[in-house]
């Protein structure tokens, strides 16, 4: 059992908690919560830890999860479980998860006959938006996702935990140039749509039975100009009261949902 918070184990827990860049160069993300654990691909399931008190209650269910794979839990004791969690009341349980990487050809292919439903994200900064429309699109049968390089890491712990288990599954990848993959997504069929203030259609006046693709933009700013001139629609969410925009998560589950609702009546 690792009993000091100055343990190598520890300190490199903490740092990959608080480092994109050491997350990266491990390809490895920090999963907190029994429910995430539970959930874990046990291909993809690297280190488990626990803490003493966790361990003694649940030991069976940790083994059992467990099975099947050569992971052996790590136990830490209590405080230094807490020392290294990124919770306020910690459950007891964290895992590192092998991160997995898809290319654009896997995000803009038609997937089982069915036409790709994409999001594409520009410059999303909280990580609590982030985690929340991750879980929106699963559930709303969002194919995949696409991220400019500048919006929050997909694999933050705060973003992991608001998914519920949904970075597990959603297909999503990050992109240098925003504008050229928007282009690219014209060419392959896709038809594209900007949630702007400036849409002419409302958001249920359009069809989304096809191949299409929401693009959504910061939260206190939208979309880039440069970015938005790439979609080939504008619509927009009609508001009452002197709202003028909502949420980005909200917006995106809005719009995700609509198309959901349409495709289920094909």
């Amino acid at each position: 059992m690792i009993t000091s918070t100055s343990n190598a184990k520890v300190k490199r827990l903490v740092n990959l908690r608080k480092k994109k860049k050491l997350r990266d160069e491990e390809g490895v993300f920090i999963v907190e919560g029994i429910r995430m654990f539970r959930e874990v691909p046990k291909d993809r399931l690297a280190e488990v830890y626990v803490s003493e008190n966790f361990w003694n209650r649940e030991r069976k269910v940790v083994e059992q999860v467990m099975d099947g794979t050569k992971v052996q839990p790590e136990i830490l004791a209590d405080f230094v479980f807490e020392y290294v969690s990124d919770t306020k009341t910690p459950q007891g349980i964290l895992c590192l998860v092998r991160q997995k990487q898809y290319s654009m050809s896997e995000i803009l292919k038609e997937k089982e006959g069915e036409a790709p439903l994409l999001i594409v994200l520009d410059q999303i900064q909280d990580p609590g938006n982030l985690g929340t429309i991750v879980r929106t699109a699963e559930g709303a049968g969002v194919t995949g996702i696409v991220l400019s390089q500048d919006c929050v890491d997909m694999y933050n712990p705060k973003v992991v935990r608001s998914t519920m288990g949904a970075a597990y599954r959603v297909p999503f990848c990050y992109v240098e140039d925003l504008e050229k993959e928007v282009k690219h997504m014209k060419e392959a069929g896709i038809c594209t749509y900007a949630a702007h203030l400036e849409g002419k259609n409302s958001y249920d006046e359009e069809d989304y039975r096809t191949a299409s693709a929401f693009l959504i933009g910061n939260e206190g700013n939208g979309l880039r100009d440069e970015v938005a001139e790439q979609a080939q629609v504008y619509i927009r969410i009609p508001m009452k009261g002197q709202v003028e925009s909502l949420n980005a998560a909200v917006a995106t589950a809005i719009l995700t949902f609509e198309a959901a609702r349409q495709r289920r009546q094909m």
